[in-house]
């Protein structure tokens, strides 16, 4: 194998990475929150819920209203003239497998994130729409209309087997449908690792390979299961802006980036079309003033005009990479 050689050189650049790279905390603030439409018969609000790792919780950025959630809620707005109210649930450091087991809620379809009622009991805070039902509930029904997750980057570290990191996504893909069986899931893919300025050579590249193996199984497990895979566009990588402090995780100017993406992922046609214009103005008949035809100052006829010529921190539970299976 190639990288049994590399073995003991990606190990010590793990080991560094480690405890040079800044941990970061989770976004705080409201874990609910509401982006009001501007016309008010629009309908209800289209529900956003958000669940995994630590992307889903906003580390990188300070509240979860400048994170995915409320950017992804602020796209979503923009994109189908109605308000959007959104909950996340996530854990930094979570595997795809503790997500399917330990994060999508057992309760029945018309709870929320939380395990509320579609009453929104005991919910509080500036995430409230107007009314006073809370976001998880605002249209009632089965709790989302959206349902977005991002998994991958803690099984990457971790060196899951790639039989065992398909298995969990297949499982957690099913696991999200039976809990949300009328929401569109959108499973958000991995990140471009070969390309996050916090690992070095050639653990990145290493890395990078077996990042994009992992979206190729997770792409094949969404799509054979009616969901969709969103991947992460490679040149958001290329802006350090769009990087938080610690080189691992996105900026709060990169959850935007990607919120964005996701949005037109889960809306792929928007939701206001312009329709053709007709004005006679675009069809007016051609000229024919005489000017066009002033007679050429020589004896011999004018020649025809010629025609026209004409592209985190890896988290602290970062250990070194396993032999790639």
């Amino acid at each position: 194998m190639l990288l049994i050689p590399l073995a003991p050189v990606l190990a010590v650049q793990a080991w560094r990475t480690a405890r040079r790279t800044p941990r970061l905390a989770p976004a705080s603030g409201d874990e609910h929150g509401f982006a009001p439409g501007t016309d008010p018969g629009a309908g209800p609000a289209y529900r956003v819920v958000v669940i995994g790792e630590s992307t889903a919780v906003g580390v990188g950025a300070s509240r979860h209203a400048q994170a995915l959630p409320g950017f992804l809620a602020e796209a979503l707005r923009e994109r189908l003239r109605r308000s959007v109210s959104w909950s996340v649930n996530g854990e930094n450091g979570a595997t795809a497998h503790r997500v399917a087991t330990g994060l999508v809620p057992n309760g029945a379809p018309g709870t929320d994130m939380s395990g509320k009622d579609a009453s929104g009991n005991g919910t509080s805070g500036n995430g409230t729409p107007p009314g006073g039902a809370p976001p998880g509930g605002a249209s009632g029904g089965p709790g989302a209309d959206l349902v977005v997750v991002t998994v991958g980057i803690n099984d990457l570290i971790r060196g899951r087997p790639l039989r065992r990191w398909t298995d969990d996504v297949s499982r957690l893909i099913a696991a999200l449908q039976g809990r949300y069986a009328h929401a569109t899931l959108v499973v958000a893919g991995m990140p471009p690792v070969h390309r996050f300025p916090a690992i070095p050579q050639p653990l990145r590249l290493v890395l990078g390979a077996r990042a994009r193996l992992m979206d190729r199984i997770m792409r094949d497990a969404a799509r054979s299961r009616g969901a969709v895979h969103a991947p992460m566009d490679e040149a958001m990588a290329r802006d350090r802006r769009l990087f938080a402090s610690d080189g691992f995780h996105p900026s709060p100017a990169g959850y935007r980036a990607w919120a964005e993406d996701l949005a037109r992922a889960a809306t792929p046609v928007p939701a206001t079309t312009t329709p053709a214009t007709t004005s006679p103005a675009t069809t007016s008949p051609a000229t024919t003033s005489p000017a066009t035809t002033t007679p050429a100052t020589t004896t011999s006829p004018a020649p025809d005009p010629a025609p026209g010529s004409a592209e985190s921190a890896p988290p602290a539970d970062i250990v070194p990479p396993r032999t790639v299976n």
